[in-house]
């Protein structure tokens, strides 16, 4: 069953890209991992081919949402951003997500199979175990400000001069701690395997997030399945953002070819 659009925001609310271009052959949303926001997009329209518009999600509690709570439970996130962004699912498309957005692209991807919606062309999934890879649960979205403040050092996502910039912290921390609650508190619902391919990456320094725990999301599809394992740590997307989106190119150049192939048989 299609979904209502009857309660869909306005679309400044849930994308950030600047203009629409109309060389546009494929759409490529981005999730942002927990903390993060659509700057860790912004200039991908840049590296990526110019048929692609990049379209970095824009989540609760951040940039022109400041003034919404933060989701803290990634279904109900899921069903909400699934309303708001279905207007835009028609043309080809694919789903980027690192960490947290790892998680929200999987879960978008499953819900809108169950509603009966357009699916992604591909999922691109980053610096997350797979939802069934057995990683222990460490609930700090919870801890205490000085605990929580030290943690996001040892993550090395947090830039130091924000840790370090005690009113802008004060600000961030309700969007930290609503993010980690979205990782810490998510139990996937046992369903079965997508069919669309899976591109997944990996930090090779990372010691959160295994090689093991990245190709265990092999189990969560039938369709071609790659895993890049790329310099750097947790935060391996900024660090080796060239390689990154050289393979993102890639694939999406082999997806627009299928599209426009199919277009002309037509």
């Amino acid at each position: 069953m299609a979904l209502s659009m009857t309660s869909a925001p306005p679309a400044n609310q849930w994308l950030a890209h600047p203009r629409p271009k109309p060389e546009t052959k494929l759409r490529l949303f981005c999730f942002p991992y927990a903390g993060g926001g659509t700057t860790s997009f912004q200039f991908w329209s840049k590296s990526l081919p110019r048929t692609i518009e990049v379209c970095p999600v824009q989540l609760a509690g951040r940039g022109n949402r400041v003034r919404e709570s933060p989701a803290t439970r990634l279904l109900p996130l899921v069903e909400d951003l699934a309303t708001g962004l279905v207007p835009f699912l028609d043309m080809p498309f694919a789903f980027f997500g690192h960490s947290m957005g790892a998680m929200i692209a999987f879960e978008l991807t499953r819900f809108l199979r169950r509603e009966g919606e357009a699916l992604p062309a591909h999922l691109f999934l980053s610096g997350s175990s797979a939802p069934q890879y057995p990683v222990p649960k460490r609930h700090i979205y919870d801890l205490p400000e000085r605990e929580l403040l030290e943690e996001l050092r040892r993550l090395n996502g947090t830039p130091k001069e924000v840790l370090d910039n005690p009113e802008l912290m004060q600000l961030m921390l309700p969007i930290i701690r609503a993010d980690f609650a979205v990782c810490q508190t998510y139990i996937a619902p046992e369903e079965l395997p997508l069919d669309c391919p899976v591109t997944v990456f990996g930090g090779l320094q990372d010691v959160d997030v295994t090689r093991e725990g990245l190709s265990a999301w092999r189990e969560q599809t039938t369709g071609a399945f790659s895993l890049w394992m790329l310099k750097g740590d947790h935060f391996f997307l900024h660090t080796s953002q060239g390689k990154l989106h050289e393979v993102i190119s890639q694939v999406l150049h082999r997806i627009e070819g299928r599209f426009t192939a199919g277009a002309g048989a037509a």
